[in-house]
């Protein structure tokens, strides 16, 4: 399939492809929908198998960030970045500079942020360049623990609707991935009372867990079919797809993952087992409101940006409610949702332009 094929399939308004042969910067910047605002959301760095995964990659999750912002009721569309390198060997001062001039020539259509293997210290050297970055370290910081409260409240959401009642002491709770959210996530879990089963392929992120939480270590793979009441993916995306589908033993599918879904069809699946399903970009919205909190004209306030993510408990319930009225999946009940709201405001001005 071709860019503009691709481009039509997932609605985006504009893909930038960036190189620079001295710093070796190989990026692409994907710009979804921007009816609501100037889009925003991170720039992932990965190692990519091929050119072809990382434009999938980009476009997916700049979708997802559209959608995302709409059901946090932000006034910002969608965007991703995406950094084809390993972050381990390739990370270096003019590579991220040089990824903040593209960032720049944009004028202000899309704001970047850290994401999955960038950090905040990676977007001072973007900030060196360009103004539009978010997530600053010396105002709203590392969104990560952000994030894992609003993935908190959306469990425990999704445990009332599911069990008739949000107390999760007792609760088993499978933890897939203990990096900067899902570490978070753990913290908040077993403050409560939950038991935590949890894997991560860093040995030392599951030695910690084990030994601050008093979790239970299993392999990568095995973590799909242990019994649990609640099964949490914080780590890459599609990892519910026709291999592990059959493999869940839990009630609940609730984390911070984005693209948690490999196909659109597996919310159907999860349907008929009677699995409900956070949808992710719902539940994992709270990075997003920390760092759009910056823009506030009043200033950055961590308690207002926590007091909004709290509200995701809410909007989970709400999704939950449309899904059970309509007969649908929650995928689609949070597809709609955001869509809904990107329409009404469609009618008032179309597209951000810069100024």
């Amino acid at each position: 399939m071709g860019i503009f094929e691709k481009m039509e399939k997932y609605g985006h308004e504009q893909v930038v492809f960036c190189y620079d042969k001295a710093s070796g910067l190989k990026a692409i910047i994907g710009i979804h929908d921007t009816t609501l605002g100037p889009a925003l959301g991170g720039t992932r760095m990965w190692n990519y198998a091929a050119e072809e995964d990382a434009v999938e990659d980009v476009m997916r999750l700049s979708r997802g960030m559209s959608y995302k912002n709409s059901a946090m009721g932000l006034n910002l569309g969608g965007g991703k970045a995406v950094i084809w390198g390993d972050a381990k060997q390739d990370k270096s001062e003019e590579l991220f500079r040089a990824f903040g001039t593209f960032v720049g020539s944009l004028g202000g259509r899309y704001i970047t942020a850290e994401d999955v293997n960038t950090t905040v210290e990676d977007m001072n050297y973007v900030m060196m360049e360009t103004d539009f970055v978010s997530g600053r370290a010396d105002v709203s910081g590392d969104p990560s623990p952000v994030t894992a409260y609003g993935v908190y409240k959306g469990i425990k959401a999704s445990a009332k609707f599911a069990f008739g009642s949000e107390n999760l002491k007792g609760k088993v709770v499978a933890v897939q991935g203990l990096g900067k959210v899902g570490y978070h996530v753990c913290e908040h879990l077993h403050d409560e009372g939950a038991k935590l089963i949890v894997t991560d392929i860093n040995p030392e992120a599951v030695a910690r867990a084990v030994k601050e939480f008093g979790a239970t270590a299993v392999g990568s793979e095995e973590i799909y079919g242990v019994e649990c009441d609640i099964f949490s993916p914080n780590a890459l995306g599609a990892g519910i797809n026709d291999a592990t589908l059959p493999l869940f033993k839990c009630k609940v599918i609730a984390g911070g993952a984005n693209n948690q879904l490999k196909e659109p069809r597996h919310a159907d699946v999860l349907k008929e087992k009677s699995i409900l399903y956070a949808p992710d970009f719902v539940i994992n919205g709270g990075g997003v409101i920390n760092v759009a909190e910056e823009f506030n004209q009043s200033g950055y306030s961590r308690d207002r940006a926590y007091a909004r993510v709290s509200t995701i408990y809410d909007k989970l319930m709400k999704v939950f409610a449309i899904a059970q009225e309509r007969n649908i999946t929650t995928a689609k009940a949070a597809d709609l949702m955001a869509e809904e709201r990107i329409a009404k405001i469609a009618s008032v001005h179309r597209m951000y332009v810069a100024e």
